[in-house]
């Protein structure tokens, strides 16, 4: 499938757009950065494109409810004009906007969800989410972010201030919740209880210090895509632990 990431004219720097990465700050910051153990966590963080800030700016929000209550300045000596084609005020209320310079086209039957880049944490302002019919819209979306309370945020060049993923469009109606004991159904539950059991017990040997508890340091059953009981996965499903998305390339001719 193509993802087409239509340039609009008329920009001095396109943010770039690159695959999305593991790395979070906040996630370094731990000892033995045991937040990477998360594999759901790491593989929301890869599923997707980040739009880089192409500049570093300042901006602040005096709580008011104008357009001219959001100011935004550079940081890096961008020109005030230029700074402004990619983040502006433009929707009042503590709504921060940037423009992402480019047009989105998705195949038919395919949309985009685009908010902020998964598990990054900002102070002051929150990433709004959105899912955008790109398979015909003619024209670019925005992103927009609000600011949690008045004071004063930054971005620095080449921070994320988008993700963009392609969702399908259709199906999400027919999905049905449906409640039910668990205990109905015999085989997931003794797949349940034998994952509680192995649990305690790693916990247990944790909390008594046994050596080669500590040296495991944790149970990887998830991660490597293994039932405790060691069941098969259902048939077909193929087990992810890394997720590389494809770097944009220029278009080839005719394309």
């Amino acid at each position: 499938m193509k993802l087409m990431c239509y340039t609009v004219e008329g920009r001095d720097q396109l943010p770039p757009l690159v695959p999305g990465t593991t790395d979070r700050a906040w996630m370094d910051q731990f000892g033995d950065r045991h937040p990477y153990r998360c594999l759901p966590m790491v593989i929301a963080n890869t599923t997707g494109w980040d739009l880089l800030s192409p500049y570093s700016f300042t901006a602040w929000w005096t709580g008011g409810p104008g357009m001219e209550d959001i100011q935004i300045r550079s940081d890096d000596g961008t020109p005030q004009d230029v700074l402004l084609r990619t983040v502006t005020s433009h929707f009042s209320r503590g709504v921060m906007t940037f423009h992402t310079g480019y047009l989105f086209r998705t195949e038919p039957g395919w949309d985009m969800w685009v908010g902020g880049s998964p598990n990054h944490v900002k102070d002051g302002i929150q990433a709004l989410t959105g899912i955008v019919e790109t398979d015909w819209l003619p024209f670019p979306f925005t992103m927009n972010w609000h600011f949690t309370r008045p004071g004063y945020i930054s971005f620095k060049k080449d921070e994320p201030f988008a993700f963009i993923m392609p969702v399908p469009h259709n199906g999400y109606e027919d999905v049905e919740p449906v409640m039910k004991p668990l205990t109905d159904e015999p085989e997931l539950y003794r797949q349940y209880q034998a994952w509680g059991e192995s649990r305690t017990q790693f916990l247990d040997k944790l909390a008594n210090k046994d050596e080669e508890t500590i040296q495991k340091g944790w149970q990887r059953h998830y991660f490597k895509g293994e039932i405790v009981t060691g069941d098969t996965r259902p048939e077909g499903h193929a087990h992810v632990n890394r997720r590389r998305m494809m770097a944009p390339r220029p278009a080839k001719p005719g394309e």
